[in-house]
């Protein structure tokens, strides 16, 4: 059975070669690091990936997460793994050097990230949660709590989550009911429920950290009335050890379609002592830190179903022997042909492919502009990779899952009737990827913070930021003979995106539903176009390569002819999404609730 590879290669190629974060790293101060430390602490993530947590995975699916009176145990072998995780230092790589991290730029923090959750996703939410803790800590605590919270934080002896959702409450925040009440030593005493909490109770760090959104007494009604707070599992000495058991509890575990490595608790606060974040009543704000450092790591997850289906589907079709090729025999000695060499196999190999190496720049991409908002000292540099960040991440968690489903489903399919059956670990990759589409917000919550907030709500300011990168790409290849075929589709999509956006902007002006109505199709079309203007980058990169002579010849011919398909049988998805667009809200609305009859 084929496991999991670090696509080492390719890593280099996104980061190095595509995206040249040599010179990103020496615009923005980093350093501390290089091209050659890079690749080496990739080298290391890939050994840990490949060797202690890939056996893991299927351990985690079948065994899943056990419940005993509020104790939590995780599954054979994960407590272990991280407590080598935790002794090689991966924790600590990317946080504050005051704090006890190494101070290595965040963009290497997401490589890691998707080698580790490639390898075993369930396993890696645990120790992946709590950098938006720590994130959401540093920007918005006070000193007191960084330097109580923090370094056992980096450390990763402790973990951190995340807690919003109610039973009745999910997307809408504004209908949270767990209170949040003042007590004489300037704590809060904290009751309430909160469900689908992911690693919300374990076995495999000393403390874990929740950060909880809650009402004051005299809080106002919806969104303006909700606070933040820091509610630990057990309370913290003076000296920042653990100390006394605080009243949060897990009162169950949830019964889920896949990620079943994972806990997903519900949590019961029974006057549990809380630390305010920020100011009261400004918890969402404060909140967001955490939920857009949640949505960048999602969108991996939607990268790490399409690379891990991608493998397992490829290595399958070279060995499967299944029907002769309708061009003649390729395996004359054989029985029948490798599957690979059906056109249809190939479809579906390649979609996988061109969707995780053409992800993997997108969220490299996010990853560098996220580095420049932290070190760069140009005012202007980081207002514009912000803007940036803005636009791409609705798109990226939004786009990278669904397209990491499909990508999923397409490996079992290469599979035929053997990837419905355990044995192979494509239908866990296929349930596992699921969840990505619904948690940090749903497609269609991503799709209207992507065109309501992010691009109508700025006069379509935050969008020219993206496409002007693509128009300045296109104009500087305009007379390039070996790009034509990128880069003429690349410009008639670019200026098509801005009149599909003015299109909704004046229709939403006689009746706002056209951008409900609009939106995933949108979202959608949005992401197609960025992984074009990435395929466009690696098309021409490959070709400068491949020019000089310099590297593998067959890997860059392989991302010529990859971007091809790209173009040629990917793209041409917008049309569908263009022309859904168009057709307006009227068909959507037009039934009354009752007329949904059966």
């Amino acid at each position: 059975m084929a496991d999991y590879r670090a696509p080492l290669k390719d890593i280099n190629f996104a980061l190095f070669d595509v995206l040249k974060y040599a010179d990103h790293y020496a615009k923005n101060q980093l350093d501390m690091i290089d091209q050659e430390t890079t690749e080496s602490v990739i080298e290391q993530a890939a050994k840990f990936a490949e060797n202690v947590l890939v056996p893991l995975n299927a351990v985690g699916d079948q065994e899943g997460c056990k419940w005993d009176d509020g104790v939590v145990t995780t599954p054979t072998g994960f407590k272990e793994a991280y407590q080598q995780f935790i002794e090689a230092g991966w924790p600590s790589m990317t946080h504050h050097e005051e704090f006890g991290g190494q101070g290595l730029p965040s963009s290497l923090g997401t490589v890691l990230n998707e080698i580790v959750g490639s390898a075993n996703w369930a396993w890696g939410m645990y120790p992946g949660l709590s950098h938006g803790c720590m994130e959401t800590l540093f920007t918005h605590g006070t000193d007191e709590q960084k330097a109580t919270y923090l370094p056992p934080l980096v450390s990763g002896q402790w973990t951190g989550t995340m807690c919003l959702t109610e039973p009745h409450c999910g997307t809408d925040l504004g209908m949270l009911r767990t209170k949040a009440e003042p007590q004489a030593d300037g704590s809060y005493s904290l009751t309430g429920t909160k469900i689908f909490i992911s690693a919300g109770e374990h076995d495999m760090s000393d403390n874990i950290v929740h950060i909880v959104l809650a009402r004051l007494p005299d809080a106002p009604a919806g969104t303006k009335g909700i606070s933040l707070f820091i509610v630990p599992k057990f309370l913290a000495k003076e000296d920042g050890q653990v100390g006394e058991r605080n009243a949060v509890n897990c009162g169950a575990l949830e019964e889920k379609m896949g990620i079943h490595g994972n806990a997903t608790c519900v949590l019961n606060f029974d006057g549990a002592t809380g630390y305010l974040i920020g100011q009261a009543n400004k918890g969402l704000a404060c909140m967001f830190t955490f939920m857009n450092t949640a949505r960048l790591g999602t969108a991996l997850q939607g990268l790490a179903h399409t690379e891990l289906g991608y493998q397992k589907s490829l290595d399958y079709a070279r060995e499967r022997l299944q029907m002769r090729s309708l061009t003649g025999a390729k395996n004359p000695e054989g029985p029948a042909d490798p599957i690979i060499v059906h056109p249809d196999v190939r479809r579906m190999l390649l979609t996988q492919k061109a969707l995780a190496e053409g992800g993997r720049m997108l969220a490299y991409f996010a990853a560098q502009q996220l580095d420049v908002t932290k070190y760069s000292t140009d005012d202007a540099a980081k207002a514009h990779a912000d803007q940036l960040l803005s636009l791409l991440t609705p798109i990226a968690k939004a786009f990278m899952t669904e397209t990491g489903f499909e990508a999923s489903s397409l490996a079992m399919q290469c599979f035929g009737g053997h990837g419905y059956i355990r044995e192979w670990g494509v239908e866990q990759n296929m349930r596992d990827s699921r969840i990505a589409m619904l948690y940090e917000g749903t497609t269609g919550v991503q799709a209207l913070d992507l065109l309501g907030r992010k691009v109508l709500g700025t006069q379509g300011e935050t969008l020219q930021v993206f496409t002007k990168l693509i128009y300045k790409f296109c104009q500087a290849n305009v007379d390039n003979e070996s790009l034509k075929e990128f880069v003429e589709p690349l410009t008639s999509h670019n200026k098509e995106w801005g009149e599909l956006t003015m299109h909704i902007g004046l229709t939403a002006l006689e009746n706002a539903d056209e951008v409900g109505a609009a939106s995933v199709d949108y979202l959608m079309y949005s992401g197609y176009i960025a992984l074009a203007y990435f395929w466009a980058l690696a098309a021409e990169t490959a070709q400068q390569k491949l020019d000089s002579g310099d590297g593998d010849a067959d890997f860059y011919k392989a991302k010529l002819a990859t971007a091809q398909f790209y173009f040629q049988r990917i793209l041409p998805r917008t049309r569908t999404h263009h022309d859904c667009i168009k057709s307006g809200v009227g068909n959507l609305m037009a039934l009354s609730s009752d007329q949904f009859s059966f």
